[in-house]
């Protein structure tokens, strides 16, 4: 059980509740029976945490979130999932993240190192990677998969089932419901593909030969006039040609392979 010290007295938690003794509990915050929480995580002044929900270390919990509430399905009939949050996540005022549903995994999923602004909402089986960034009041819809390093503008909304790749950057209030490839960039409604994250890409230490094949992926992919099927023929033929970028041509092939909702054209 967390130390003493570090509990507000208005804070409400449930005996059953496992937390580390170094966890922080803010005023009037409530804490259900199956909440687990890891060493050092901060968790805010009115924050409502509940459900089967793992949280794990130095988590930083801004007031007034609510995690692991019920899934806002009409199909939930109460089965047992869960949210899984990973370490190191900073959790701005006011975001809500909901349980899993048995219709998919049975678990909302969230990793480390990411940064989530206020107001955002992460819906029933998501998957949000590492070290992403989702700017105020970007909502993602059931099912949606964000991948590492991606960022989400302020107002986005992702819709149901969407796959959003690795390094995509997508602008302020973007409509997203086709899936996103790796390393693209986008904005608007209805969305557009601009170009590629380039300047986020160098800052992650991409080398000159790797940011060339990406740049060469997105001429394939949206400058050239090829049908998509075609440009996974040119993109296939990359990795011979540009080896020390093979881990990236691998990456957007497998993308493309499991896109399910057709990819942002």
């Amino acid at each position: 059980m967390a130390s003493a010290s570090l509990i507000h007295p208005t804070a409400v938690i449930d005996p059953a509740a496992q937390l580390d003794t170094s966890v922080s509990v803010g005023p009037y915050a409530v804490i259900g029976p199956d909440v687990r929480i890891a060493a050092n995580t901060k968790v805010g002044a009115h924050c409502v945490i509940e459900g089967a929900t793992t949280i794990g270390c130095d988590n930083q919990i801004f007031q007034f979130a609510s995690l692991g509430a019920q899934p806002q399905d009409k199909k939930y009939a109460g089965e047992p999932t869960r949210l899984v949050i990973g370490d190191r996540n900073t959790v701005r005022e006011f975001c809500t993240f909901n349980l899993g549903t048995a219709q998919d995994r049975g678990e909302t999923t969230i990793g480390d190192d990411n940064w989530i602004m206020a107001y955002v909402h992460i819906a029933h089986d998501c998957i949000v990677g590492n070290n992403t960034i989702l700017a105020n009041n970007a909502t993602l819809a059931g099912h949606v998969h964000v991948d590492d390093w991606a960022i989400l503008g302020g107002l986005t909304g992702v819709h149901q089932f969407t796959h959003i790749g690795a390094h995509v950057m997508a602008g302020f209030a973007s409509h997203i419901s086709q899936d996103v490839p790796p390393f693209m960039m986008v904005d608007g409604n209805p969305l557009a593909v601009r170009g590629f994250n380039a300047e986020g890409l160098r800052r992650r230490g991409f080398t000159p030969e790797r940011l060339a094949a990406v740049k060469q992926m997105h001429k394939l992919l949206y400058r050239q006039g090829l049908t998509l099927e075609a440009a996974k023929q040119a993109i296939e033929a990359m990795k011979a040609d540009m080896p020390e970028a093979a881990q990236d041509v691998e990456r957007m092939q497998a993308f493309l392979a499991a896109s399910t909702r057709g990819i942002a054209r």
